[in-house]
């Protein structure tokens, strides 16, 4: 197997290592992994493309790539440029520092590379490994991602719903933020929701003087609705969520005939 793996941490972020780890154990002896990542840090660009600049690609090793870009543009680039002879059988991005359940999916650089790569028509799979108490400050955080990172995709790829059709299903997968032996198992969610714990912004003034304003997230342990993404991590289950990059509010299509 073919696999190009990329992230929105970075090429030096431990969750990428770890998931070489899982990608060479995917794609066996005869298998290849690639590496085509962001230069710097790219959290919470979401499917950004760099569109109105160009970017540089530079090899870093064999096999492996820093672009000075998203992680959407990494896709593009490895599937386009540095993969060109023959393209991937699977993207893979992450590991994550930290969770992408909820409504962090819609910011997650990390889950804008897997959508890109499945617009190119390419099985994907987005995975987060959530932060929390149990894990921050232990020598591993990863490590619910490290050890049932592997089993947890091989079930995937052996079972998951892979079509080929113009908006292809690619798949949000987020560890609990507990030690690896804690862990009960996998539960297929839906997307869940933190209500009244969104984005905003802190204003702070430099020591010159000048206004700037941070962005401020919100604590991530409360919980979202029963059997969504967020909720079944908090309690210590692996999420596997099917995506797909179609915007469409299908539910509301019907009754706004009436406006035609």
């Amino acid at each position: 197997m073919r696999i190009l793996i990329t992230n929105d941490d970075g090429i030096n972020a431990p969750g990428l290592k770890v998931l070489e780890e899982i990608a060479t154990g995917l794609a066996g002896p005869e298998g290849e992994v690639w590496v085509v990542a962001p230069a710097f840090e790219q959290s919470g660009v979401a499917h950004c493309i760099s569109y109105t600049r160009p970017m540089m690609v530079s090899q870093m090793g064999e096999r492996r790539f820093a672009a000075e870009g998203s992680p959407a543009d990494c896709v593009l680039a490895a599937i386009h440029d540095v993969m060109a002879d023959a393209r991937p059988d699977l993207v893979l991005s992450g590991v994550n520092r930290g969770n992408n359940s909820a409504e962090n999916a819609l910011y997650s650089g990390t889950l804008g590379g897997a959508m890109e790569a499945a617009l190119q028509g390419c099985r994907a799979v987005a995975l987060s490994q959530y932060y929390g108490p149990a894990v921050r400050d232990t020598p591993d955080p990863f490590e619910a991602a490290r050890l049932h990172g592997l089993p947890t995709l091989r079930k995937l790829l052996e079972s998951g719903i892979w079509t080929e059709d113009d908006y292809g299903i690619f798949y949000n997968i987020n560890f609990p933020p507990l030690p690896a032996t804690e862990v009960k198992g996998v539960k297929v969610a839906p997307q869940g929701f933190r209500r009244d714990m969104g984005f905003g912004v802190q204003p702070v003034h430099s020591p010159s003087g000048r206004r700037f304003l941070w962005v401020t997230g919100a604590p991530q342990q409360q919980p979202t609705s029963p059997g969504t993404d967020a909720d079944m991590n908090l309690k210590g289950y692996i999420s596997v969520t099917p995506m797909r990059a179609d915007l469409t509010a299908h539910d509301a299509l019907e009754a706004l005939k009436a406006i035609e």
